[in-house]
C-alpha cells in the first residue's frame, strides 16, 4: 500500500513539474526575465510561505539549526541540491527547450547507480546495467537525430543538461535523514530559502532589475503559477522517497517529460525530429524498464527463504 502511495507521488509530482518547464521557457522568451532573479523570487516566495504554513500549525521550523550536524547538512542541501537543481534546469532550457531539459535530466538515475555502487562496493545487477545502457542509447539518439556528425543541441545545453542529471541524483539521495528527521516540507521549505538567499547575495543587481516586470500582470500570474506547481512537484517527489527507493523515484519521473513533451507540442507546436522522438522513447523504455526490474528485485529479496 504504501508502494503504491510513493509511486503516485512521484507520478503526480513529475506531472506538475514536467508542465511548469514550458511554462517557464515561455516566461523566459516571451517576457525576458533573467534566470538567477527568477529562481530568487520563486525559491524565497515558496520557502518562505511554506515556512509560514508550518509555524501557524505549531510546527518548531528553527529545531534544525540548533544542531550544528543538522544545519551544515541542511545547507548543502539547499545549495547544492535545491538550488543546483533550479539554477541547471532553467538554464539547460534557456540554451535549448523544455522537452530537452526535461530528457536530459534524466541522467540522474545512472548519477544515482553509480552512487550506490560506489558506496556499495559492488557492481550494480544485471538489469541495472541493461537500462544504462538503454537510457545512453536513446541519448545519443536524441542528442544527434541519428548522425553522429553533428549534435542537436549546443554544447552550452549538453553541459548544463548534464550538471542537472547530477544535481538531481544528488536532490533525490542527500535528503533522506533530514526528511526523516525534520519532515520533508520543512526540508524543502528551509531549502528554499537557502538557495534562494545565496543567489540573492552571489547577483543581487540582477534581482533590482527584474522587479518592475513583475508589474505585468501576466508575468505575475505565470509565475505565480509556475511557484505553485513547482512547490508541490518538489514536495511530492521528496516524499515519495520514503515508501520507493531512490532509483524507482529517478525512473518513475518518466511522466515529467512525457508531460513537458505534451504540453510543448500543443503550445509552441514543437515536434522533435524523427530520430530524436525515438531516442525520447527508448531513454523512456530504459528507465521504466529500471523501475520495473527493480521492483521485481526487492520483492524477491523480501521473501523469506523456503524451507525445505
Amino acid at each position: 500500500m504504501n508502494r503504491m502511495k510513493g509511486i503516485g507521488m512521484i507520478v503526480s509530482g513529475a506531472m506538475l513539474w514536467g508542465a511548469t518547464g514550458p511554462m517557464m521557457e515561455w516566461l523566459l522568451a516571451e517576457k525576458p526575465i533573467e534566470v538567477a532573479p527568477f529562481i530568487v523570487i520563486r525559491l524565497l516566495i515558496a520557502g518562505a510561505a511554506l515556512l509560514f504554513m508550518l509555524n501557524r500549525q505549531g510546527k518548531r521550523v528553527t529545531l534544525v539549526w540548533r544542531q550544528k550536524a543538522w544545519a551544515r547538512q541542511l545547507v548543502i542541501f539547499g545549495v547544492v541540491g535545491m538550488l543546483g537543481v533550479q539554477f541547471t534546469f532553467l538554464k539547460t532550457i534557456e540554451a535549448s527547450n523544455a522537452v530537452i531539459a526535461t530528457l536530459l535530466q534524466f541522467l540522474a538515475p545512472i548519477f544515482v547507480i553509480a552512487f550506490v555502487t560506489y558506496s556499495q562496493r559492488k557492481w550494480p545487477p544485471v538489469y541495472q546495467m541493461l537500462g544504462i545502457l538503454v537510457t545512453l542509447g536513446g541519448l545519443v539518439l536524441l542528442l544527434t537525430n541519428g548522425s553522429l556528425a553533428s549534435l542537436q543541441v549546443s554544447n552550452a545545453a549538453l553541459a548544463w543538461g548534464v550538471t542537472l542529471g547530477f544535481t538531481f541524483a544528488f536532490y533525490t539521495l542527500f535528503p533522506a535523514r533530514l526528511m526523516h528527521e525534520f519532515g520533508v516540507i520543512q526540508t524543502v521549505a528551509w531549502a528554499m530559502v537557502i538557495g534562494g538567499t545565496v543567489l540573492l547575495v552571489a547577483q543581487p543587481l540582477a534581482v533590482v532589475r527584474t522587479f518592475p516586470k513583475l508589474l505585468d500582470p501576466t508575468v505575475l500570474i505565470m509565475m505565480m503559477l509556475i511557484i505553485v506547481f513547482a512547490t508541490a512537484g518538489f514536495i511530492l517527489l521528496l516524499g515519495s522517497t520514503k515508501f520507493i527507493s531512490p532509483v524507482e523515484t529517478s525512473v518513475l519521473s518518466s511522466f515529467e517529460p512525457l508531460t513537458a513533451m505534451i504540453v510543448s507540442m500543443f503550445w509552441f507546436g514543437q515536434i522533435l525530429a524523427k530520430w530524436q522522438l525515438g531516442g525520447a522513447l527508448i531513454m523512456l523504455v530504459g528507465v521504466i524498464w529500471l523501475s520495473v526490474a527493480g521492483s521485481k528485485a526487492s520483492k524477491v529479496e523480501a521473501e523469506p527463504p523456503k524451507v525445505a
